[in-house]
């Protein structure tokens, strides 16, 4: 009998796939339904409430693609400011 080999939680695309869709489908649909409740609490112009909706529904897919590319990407790098060996000349050395 063959035995299966189980893949790693790091490497199985499958998985991370399955959790980016989900979480992508939910962050859309929880963040839409949040626009259109304050868009009929807050506006009165259908064109605006629509626009809550959109916003909303940007809002929770852009937050749904941030996480999903740390899970495929892993943590993003550390911006840091390069370190000069040499210090600085001063006025009296350049003359």
């Amino acid at each position: 009998m063959g035995e299966e080999k189980a893949v790693p939680a790091k490497f199985d695309m499958n998985a991370k796939w399955d959790a980016c869709l989900d979480l992508a489908v939910r962050r859309f649909a929880y963040s839409s339904l949040a626009g259109g409740f304050a868009g009929l609490i807050f506006f009165r112009s259908p064109v605006t409430r629509w626009a809550s909706v959109a916003f909303g529904a940007g809002w929770g897919i852009s937050s749904a693609y941030t996480e999903c590319s740390l899970k495929f990407d892993g943590s993003p790098p550390k911006l840091t400011v390069p370190k000069t060996l040499d210090p600085p000349a001063s006025q009296d050395e350049q003359d």
